[in-house]
């Protein structure tokens, strides 16, 4: 994407009125009104709440958003450029269970308060596989305790990846610490019974990778 197009995109966010901006000094110094308080200034309900974590185009967020209309769902990614179009896309559909938030993942529990969401979906992470990069992987350790904090008790993960190596290592490290696995599937569009809400979104790059006739992996989980 050129440097003008994000520009205009990054513009465009300003005005969207499902896309929230917070600074990380915002976050950090503890100031972050919506913190808390999501469902009733933003969604306006009591419906529970849903975040899709390094959401990139916004598609699942918006997916989700049409399946469940009695659900609240928030993107978050750092990568504004990129939920443009499902932040567009929401607006364009006059959806008001779809919203996005441009902030670290790291710093979610600045955005949240403890208990305030009921389920995370993480759908194809970078998976960051050298030894180094470890401490970004969004299913380590350090990442579930964040999760562990803003999740309800008995509050559900959900984690949909391309890479047999993030299925494996999340597998290993969830039996490890004790917490309980729900669902496990190594190859969702080829085993039966998968969750219609896995296989009937789709992302822009999944449908590559299926067209290469990539497995793709699910777990839905526990973690308190």
């Amino acid at each position: 994407m050129g440097s003008k197009n994000k520009l205009k995109r990054f513009k465009e966010n300003e005005t969207f009125a499902n896309v929230f901006q917070p600074t990380r000094e915002e976050l950090i110094g503890g100031d972050y009104a919506l913190k808390g308080k999501w469902r009733e200034a933003i969604f306006k309900n009591e419906n529970p709440v849903v975040l899709e974590l390094g959401c990139g185009k916004g598609e699942y967020t918006v997916g989700l958003a049409k399946r469940y209309p009695d659900k609240n769902f928030i993107g978050v990614d750092i990568k504004g450029a990129r939920f443009w179009r499902g932040a567009k896309t929401a607006l364009e559909d006059e959806m008001s269970n779809a919203m996005f938030v441009r902030t670290q993942i790291e710093l979610i529990e600045y955005v949240f308060e403890d208990n305030e969401v009921d389920e995370i979906w993480i759908t194809f992470p970078d998976p960051q596989i050298k030894y180094k990069r470890t401490k970004h992987r969004l299913t380590n350790l350090q990442f579930l305790e964040r999760y562990k904090k803003v999740l309800k008790p008995n509050g559900l993960m959900h984690l949909k990846t391309d890479s047999e190596f993030m299925h494996g290592y999340t597998l290993g490290l969830l039996h490890g610490l004790g917490y309980e696995v729900l669902y496990a599937n190594h190859n969702v569009y080829k085993l039966e019974g998968s969750p219609e809400e896995v296989t009937e979104i789709q992302t822009f790059y999944e449908k590559q990778y299926l067209e290469n006739d990539k497995a793709i992996t699910y777990i839905r989980f526990k973690i308190n």
